[in-house]
């Protein structure tokens, strides 16, 4: 059963407590006058700025700016939501609540993955298995297992189901939840040789499980249960239920990919640190996120996965209007094996020179460019405008003189170059992301079509594709491909049922559209090669265009060593052009 509160209720809560009894039981407060002050709990200071008035019954922060009353402190305080924060209270203080109850059956849910959690825990601690042994040889002490209560599900194909039976659980709970699963009438445990760790959301409450194999033949690496009722990934952070005062205190959270990631960096002292649960950061996680701090430093793997990751979580967190950040591991391919191998202090000299948004997002436009060549530098430069366009005007002017040193060339050119494109393409910048979101699939372009169903009907092309990183224009058609590359390189196949069910109904009937509509016929080779020779033509021909318009309007008094540089420009253009369309 699910409830809500009345408003009757929760103002004969507030007329039964005292703000200052509520603060004063986790923070030192001394009277000032006809309030009192202490340090606040959510930002870190020396100096008292955290003020609470019983007359007013309300706290605020004239540092970090906190203010409320004595649910929202508990709220902050313990991360909890406006019931949870309301059943507290009224716990603490005997008070009975009247709720208006309606039918949801989460509760059980949750029950049932804390009697799984459990039984992982027992198995993990009570005698020898290979879970703890895995664990120890990574280096993660008995405290921080105990801490994040980690778990193993043994080799049997039936141990869980069985306990869980005995538990009275219903069979059709065991597998919605993705605790078991079901063939021709059998059941059986879905994890099974496997390190386990419980997923715990904010609220204390055990979500859902992630699995990783002992035996490098055991494959995928990392399983995690099926999305549920109680579990979706896209809403929760994987260690933010332990991390999150730490959060507070820092002011700022490193995002991770994995679990041992998290636990590794928790391990040696740096307890701000939360996982993603996967690689591809979603909108909700970013505003998970934001109700604990602005600032994030993003440290995803070294690999190829990682950094796309890391530059799609960029885009994310900055639409939130956080303080984005990306620590490069320089050591190791991942925080776990950098802070074994270097330590503490030297994590935190990388977190300390992590690049902000602007600089590691030109960074990754130079890979796959020689920036000796001049084919090479134009080629950057047009990304560099792009991501530059993209800027408030403040970073504009920052990262035009940035750019214009590092490459040599004049502010002005960069500026030219900035301002080439027309009024509809700046225009869309403008858009608000629920517009974007609203048309997306509906402007997916006839080559973005094609690639996605050649994709979908081969994966191969999934790693192919990643050399024309632009080809994919659409919000739709990028999200849909970062999506079949993370699946495949988790799982090593496709499953089209699972990417439907995490698209809007819109999104999955473009892609079931799609599906039905794009012939490829076995000429998948074919078919892909054509869309890349399209692909090329059309930047060229946009090229050509914005050549011939700078030539147009140069005159005597123009630098002639200028125009000759765009003639030749021109020239190459259209002997690219030329070659290339001699395949389409």
């Amino acid at each position: 059963m699910g409830f809500s509160f009345s408003n009757h209720t929760i103002e004969n809560l507030k007329n039964q407590i005292n703000i200052i009894d509520v603060v004063g039981r986790v923070v030192p407060l001394k009277r000032a006058g006809s309030n009192y002050k202490g340090v606040c709990p959510f930002h870190n200071e020396k100096t008292p700025s955290f003020v609470v008035s019983e007359p007013k019954q309300i706290f605020t922060c004239f540092g970090c700016g906190a203010t409320g009353d004595a649910i929202e402190f508990v709220k902050r305080y313990y991360n909890l939501d406006f019931s949870e924060a309301i059943e507290k209270l009224a716990g603490e203080y005997g008070i009975a609540l009247e709720k208006n109850t309606f039918n949801d059956n989460r509760e059980v849910y949750y029950k049932v993955n804390k009697l799984a959690a459990n039984f992982f825990y027992k198995a993990f601690t009570e005698k020898a298995n290979k879970g703890y042994a895995y664990m120890k040889r990574r280096g993660i002490s008995p405290a921080i297992l105990k801490k994040f209560g980690i778990g193993y599900a043994d080799a049997q194909w039936d141990s869980l189901y069985k306990y869980l039976l005995s538990q009275g659980v219903d069979k059709k709970i065991m597998v919605e939840l993705g605790l078991v699963s079901e063939s021709k009438g059998k059941y059986y445990d879905k994890f099974r040789n496997r390190v386990i760790f419980p997923i715990i959301n904010t609220s204390g409450k055990v979500i859902g499980f992630g699995g990783r194999a002992i035996d490098a033949e055991d494959n995928p690496k990392y399983l995690n249960s099926a999305e549920s009722k109680i579990f979706q990934k896209k809403y929760n952070l994987y260690g933010l239920n332990i991390s999150r005062q730490s959060v507070g205190k820092e002011g700022f959270i490193i995002l991770v990919e994995g679990y041992m990631d998290t636990i590794a960096l928790y391990q040696s002292g740096i307890e701000n640190v939360a996982a993603s649960l996967g690689t591809a950061l979603t909108e909700n996680q970013a505003k998970l996120i934001k109700r604990y701090t602005r600032d994030v430093i993003l440290s995803y793997d070294a690999d190829g996965a990682g950094r796309a990751a890391a530059l799609r979580g960029l885009d994310i967190l900055r639409k939130e209007e956080c303080k984005v950040k990306v620590l490069h591991v320089t050591d190791g391919k991942d925080p776990d094996e950098y802070i074994k191998k270097n330590g503490k202090t030297a994590f935190l000299k990388l977190v300390e020179d992590a690049l902000p948004y602007g600089d590691y997002k030109l960074e990754s436009a130079k890979a796959g460019y020689d920036l000796t060549k001049d084919e090479d530098k134009i080629d950057y430069i047009k990304k560099a405008t792009d991501i530059i366009r993209q800027l408030g005007p403040v970073e504009q002017e920052i990262y035009i003189k940035k750019l214009s040193k590092d490459l040599k060339i004049a502010e002005g050119a960069i500026r030219m170059e900035l301002l080439g494109n027309d009024s509809t393409e700046k225009a869309s910048f403008t858009q608000t992301r629920e517009e974007k979101e609203e048309i997306s699939s509906s402007e997916i372009t006839p080559i973005e079509k094609t690639l996605l169903k050649v994709m979908l009907t081969d994966e191969s092309y999934i790693s192919r594709i990643a050399d024309f990183p632009q080809i994919l224009e659409s919000d739709f058609a990028v999200r849909i491909y970062e999506t079949l590359a993370e699946e495949y390189r988790r799982n090593q196949l496709i499953d089209l049922n699972k990417i439907m069910d995490g698209l809007t109904s819109e999104g999955a009937a473009c892609l079931q559209e799609i599906m039905d509509h794009i012939i490829v016929g076995g000429n998948e080779e074919q078919v892909f090669d054509d869309c890349i020779k399209t692909w090329k033509d059309k930047n060229l021909a946009k090229e050509e265009q914005r050549l011939i318009s700078l030539l147009s309007m140069a005159d005597e008094e123009d630098n002639q060593e200028r125009i000759r540089e765009l003639t030749d420009q021109l020239m190459k253009v259209q002997k690219e052009r030329k070659t290339n369309s001699r395949g389409i």
